[in-house]
This record gives structure tokens, C-alpha cells and sequence, in this order.
């Protein structure tokens, strides 16, 4: 089939424009016109250059972002409330969405309804753009006959996680910045400053203090074999990326990303957010509890939390309390466990992993905050030490020289 290029309006008036695949310009017509849209013009559209599609995929413009989601996610609601039929409502959509790679999975999701399959089931074709999570979630809104309220719901998870992981990227960029400028200024400095003041001492045969011999080795080891270094470098980074991306790597810097130097707390709790909640929508939107623990091992992005929550469900399947398997998870401070405990005896588990979500986001934006205020010292002593090593390294030997000839 070839891919033809349109324009048209819709049932409401509107303008609409995108491209179809079909035998002739009478077949996308025909397509065109079971779908509401009246065409105005139908031409072949011009195939996209193996450069083009490459450059589509590098700059990102055919990668769906949460932001993307979310807005597709708050449309569905809005069509759903209203009433639209489904079909039409994904039709409509599809043909004023902006997004290409969103316009074709909207429009295949209208054709996978057209055959009798369920949103959910279509949903499964582009797991790339939907995860287990929503997924699942529309399912259970498909067979309690409450897809709109699944979609306000979907909607306001994605953006408070949304917001969560923006806040811990903004609160990281200050030391990031630091840690870059860093780097940059000891490679300028073993590659250009610290040569040219060897050349200077070599012409004075004298011996030098061992700050300065340790400088002078360095830069020396620095200029000499900074190729071999930088493939070393690339190398360990590409095994670790390899590593942690295995079974047993993965969950190894699971861990330790929740060990770290004074972001690890952050991160944890972050994650535990998102874990609430996500088992508090779950429960709300009446998923069964092993599968709720299921789908939460799967959403949450830690290996190692994800094998925690797979304890949790494991021991709930075997007729253990939620109480008593998040106790022996030790994941939770015991203002949490007690919330826990009193929404079992309450029969309000998913009202209150609610509250234990709003818990841990304060407690993440109030770090979030303050974490300047504990990154700037240590920035500060680092410099400190760098210009301190060097200003030795580099007066000393000049401080004896001018000494000697006194």
C-alpha cells in the first residue's frame, strides 16, 4: 500500500490534516469518510528518507514523553466524560494531535476497536508508549464500566510522579554543573598550566618538594596517555551500563543507588512515593491485591525495591497481613507501618497508602529544598583542596629556589 497525505474537515468543522495508507486515493477517501472526516485534498505523500527517519529518532521527536501521556491521558477524559463514543473520540484525536508517532498509535488503537477488541487490548500493541501500569488500570476501568474515572485518576499519578522526578532533577543540576566545570578545570590544568611550569623547574636542576613531584607525574601520565585513559574510561562506563543492566546487576545498583552520599534518602523516599500511590490507585480502582503488588513490582523503577514488592505479594499469597510483609520488607519507617496497620483494620488500605504517599512527597520536596545546603560544603571543600594541592605544587619549589639564593 502507499502512504497518501490529506486534508479535510471534521463532523465539527474543524480542519484536519495527516497521512493514511491505502491501494488509491478512492480507498483513503472512503477511509476518511467512515471515520467522520470530509476530504479536501488527497495526494501521495513523498516516503521519508532513511536520513530523515534516523534524524526523527535522534532528536527525540518520535519518543513519547510522560508530558505527551499525560495530555493524551487527560483528552481521553475529557472524551469520555462527555460521552463521545470511543472510536470517534481516538479518530478525532488522532487527526489534531501534533505529535507524529502519538497520531499513528491513536489512529491504530481506533482501527484494533473497529475489529471488536478491547482499548486495553489494543493498548498491548504499543507497550513502548503504555506500561503494565496503565494498561492494566484501563483494564480494570473497562470491566468496572469506569474508564473515565480511571483516566482522571491515570492522569494525576503521571503528573505528581512527573513532578516528583522534576524536582530531584532540578535539585541535582547545581552539583552536577560543579562536578562538569571540575573535571574540565584539572584537565586544562594537567594538559596546559602544569607543563609549562615543568619546563621552568626542569631548567633550574633543583630538587623538587613531592607535592610538586606528585603534580608533575600526574600531568606527565595525564599528556601521555590521555588516549589509552579515555578509552578506558568509555570501556568501564559501557560494562558498567552492560552490568547493571542484567538481573543480578540491576538490582546490585538498585541498592546502592539508595546508599548514596546524601541523595540516597531523597531517592528512597521518592520511590516509595511512587510506590504508595500506585498501590493506593490500584486498591482504589479495585485491581486484586496480589496482582496490585504485581503490577507495582513492575512500575517502580528500582530492581531492588521491585524483588521487596515481590516479597511483599509472595507473602500475602501465602495469607500473611500487609502489616506483617512490609514489616519484614524493611522499606518503611514505622509511621508508615502504623498507617498501614490501621487501614487494614479500617478496610481503608487504599485511602491511607494515599496519605503515606503525601507523607514521603513532603518529606522529598522538604530535602529537595534544603540539599543545597549540604552539597555547597562539600563543593566547597573539594575546590578548596584542588586549588590547595595545586598552589603548592606549584610555589613551593619557587619559595626554595628564591630561599637558596637569599
Amino acid at each position: 500500500m502507499s502512504s497518501f497525505a490529506f486534508e479535510g474537515r471534521s463532523a465539527e468543522g474543524q480542519r484536519v490534516s495527516g497521512t493514511l495508507e491505502g491501494v488509491s486515493k478512492d480507498a483513503v477517501a472512503g477511509q476518511l469518510s467512515s471515520r467522520g472526516i470530509t476530504p479536501i485534498n488527497i495526494q501521495p505523500s513523498k516516503p521519508k528518507s532513511e536520513v530523515g527517519e534516523w534524524w526523527l529518532k535522534v532528536s527525540g521527536q518520535e519518543k513519547v514523553r510522560v508530558e505527551d501521556l499525560i495530555m493524551l491521558t487527560r483528552q481521553l477524559y475529557t472524551i469520555t466524560k462527555a460521552g463521545i463514543p470511543l472510536i470517534r473520540g481516538l479518530r478525532g484525536l488522532a487527526a489534531s494531535m501534533a505529535h507524529p508517532k502519538l497520531r499513528r498509535v491513536l489512529d491504530g488503537l481506533a482501527d484494533e476497536l473497529e475489529t471488536g477488541v478491547q482499548l486495553s487490548t489494543a493498548m498491548l500493541q504499543h507497550r513502548d508508549v503504555f506500561d503494565n501500569l496503565y494498561i492494566n488500570m484501563v483494564k480494570v476501568g473497562e470491566d468496572a464500566g469506569q474508564l473515565e474515572a480511571i483516566f482522571d485518576q491515570l492522569s494525576s499519578y503521571l503528573e505528581s510522579d512527573l513532578d516528583t522526578k522534576k524536582r530531584i532533577t532540578s535539585a541535582m543540576r547545581y552539583p552536577s554543573f560543579v562536578l562538569i566545570a571540575l573535571v574540565i578545570a584539572l584537565a586544562v590544568v594537567n594538559a596546559m598550566v602544569i607543563p609549562a611550569f615543568a619546563d621552568m623547574f626542569a631548567s633550574f636542576d633543583a630538587e623538587l618538594p613531592l607535592p610538586t613531584r606528585i603534580l608533575l607525574a600526574t600531568s606527565s601520565f595525564f599528556v601521555n596517555y590521555w588516549p589509552y585513559m579515555l578509552v578506558a574510561v568509555i570501556t568501564a562506563w559501557q560494562g558498567f551500563q552492560y552490568y547493571i543492566q542484567t538481573g543480578e546487576g540491576a538490582v546490585w545498583w538498585g541498592d546502592k543507588r539508595l546508599k548514596l552520599p546524601i541523595v540516597g534518602d531523597i531517592i528512597t523516599r521518592a520511590l516509595m512515593a511512587r510506590y504508595a500511590r500506585s498501590f493506593g490507585l490500584m486498591l482504589k480502582s479495585g485491581v486484586p491485591l496480589p496482582q496490585a503488588l504485581e503490577l507495582c513490582s513492575r512500575a517502580i523503577d528500582n530492581a531492588f525495591l521491585a524483588e521487596k514488592i515481590t516479597a511483599i505479594r509472595l507473602g500475602v499469597e501465602r495469607g500473611d497481613s500487609l502489616l506483617r510483609t512490609h514489616t519484614q520488607a524493611n522499606m518503611f519507617t514505622p509511621l508508615v507501618l502504623q498507617m498501614i496497620a490501621v487501614g487494614e483494620e479500617s478496610g481503608q488500605v487504599d485511602t491511607l497508602l494515599e496519605e503515606v504517599a503525601g507523607f514521603y512527597e513532603r518529606e522529598v520536596d522538604y530535602d529537595l529544598k534544603n540539599i543545597s545546603d549540604k552539597i555547597e560544603p562539600i563543593m566547597i571543600v573539594v575546590m578548596a583542596g584542588f586549588v590547595m594541592i595545586l598552589a603548592l605544587g606549584i610555589f613551593l619549589p619557587m619559595w626554595n629556589m628564591h630561599s637558596i639564593q637569599q
